[in-house]
């Protein structure tokens, strides 16, 4: 039996309702009926096929350059490349290490009318990646233009599935009953121009904001960077910016639009100021916390007697005296 390798690269596996399993059996059935035997298997599993840089395809293509390998294996062409470009590449450093292409659901070979089949599929999968992009941007922009949010919701508010009138399940914005005060109060604090943006994330660090969790990451606080952004969002007084066009926004406004656009000055203000200057960055800034109060610990610099500037990690709770923590600071070099 001559070597097969077998490569299920699959950006999605719900995609024409294959899933991950059922390809791979499909390319197993294959290989028995051409009399290969399978050396390994490579599985790009959410990974799109737009991409040639995808971590699994890179190895398989560095696997047949170190081994002797007779066959490889996909079950459609457009599981390896999307685009027209990429699929030549891809095909070209399969046929210079020896490697012959092979569908588990489709005819093609190395013969000249198998190889112009290939290509006109290749183009035709190219064609359907484009056409699905611009029929995805059209229908997010009719989402915006009818009050909807075509993107993932800020802090303050929670991306839900609901059920309409007609009995369909549909996705829409719900206010985040655990973080929409404290995006409030945020917002309604910065305006007063009482608060800089470093003192601001600290004390929003003590009340216990945090990103919501996803799948992949868990709850994290929101990052200086973030609360910037946050703070410039139009999207809490009832605004939807999508691909550079404002439409207004079914969802339910956080902060009313005067006090929004006191907030956008106060941010003025603050950058030309120099507020930014007050921000220090390490690498273990937001990973740890107090062993006493279980506050945040944050980065600060303090000056000794000789003028040198000494930084350490400090309790949040014991610095904005929220906690009766009473924590020593620690130097950046002992945490």
């Amino acid at each position: 039996m001559a070597n097969v390798l077998e490569s299920i690269l699959d950006w999605n596996a719900s995609y024409e309702g294959f899933s991950i399993p059922a390809q791979r059996q499909a390319n197993a059935h294959k290989a028995e009926a051409i009399g290969a035997r399978i050396v390994a298997e490579f599985v790009d599993a959410g990974e799109s096929a737009k991409s040639a840089d995808r971590p699994e395809l890179q190895h398989m293509i560095a696997y047949v350059k170190a081994h002797r390998v007779a066959y490889c294996i996909v079950h459609k062409v457009d599981r390896l490349a999307r685009n027209r470009a990429d699929d030549v590449s891809i095909h070209l450093a399969l046929q210079a290490s020896g490697v012959t292409l092979v569908s588990a659901t489709e005819n093609i070979d190395e013969t000249p009318s198998r190889m112009l089949l290939h290509g006109i599929m290749s183009t035709i999968a190219e064609f359907y990646s484009r056409n699905l992009a611009t029929e995805v941007v059209k229908g997010l922009t009719q989402k915006a233009a009818t009050g909807g949010t075509p993107s993932k919701a800020p802090v303050g508010y929670l991306n839900v599935h609901v059920r309409n009138e007609m009995g369909r399940v549909v996705r829409t914005v719900e206010v985040d009953p655990d973080r929409a005060e404290m995006v409030r109060w945020a917002c309604q604090a910065y305006a007063t121009g009482n608060w800089t943006l470093s003192q601001l994330h600290d004390e929003l660090e003590v009340r216990g904001l945090t990103i919501p969790p996803s799948p992949k990451r868990p709850a994290k606080p929101v990052s200086l960077s973030s609360l910037h952004r946050m703070l410039a969002d139009p999207y809490y007084k009832g605004d939807v910016i999508y691909r550079g066009v404002k439409y207004a926004g079914s969802h339910e406004p956080l902060v009313p639009p005067e006090v929004w656009h006191q907030v956008q000055n106060v941010l003025m203000a603050h950058n030309s100021a120099g507020d930014r200057t007050q921000r220090h960055e390490h690498y273990l800034k937001g990973t740890l916390y107090c062993g006493s109060c279980g506050s945040r610990m944050m980065v600060s610099n303090a000056k000794s007697r000789s003028g040198d500037i000494n930084p350490y990690f400090v309790c949040a709770g014991r610095h904005r005296k929220a906690t009766p923590c009473t924590r020593s600071a620690i130097l950046l070099d002992d945490a």
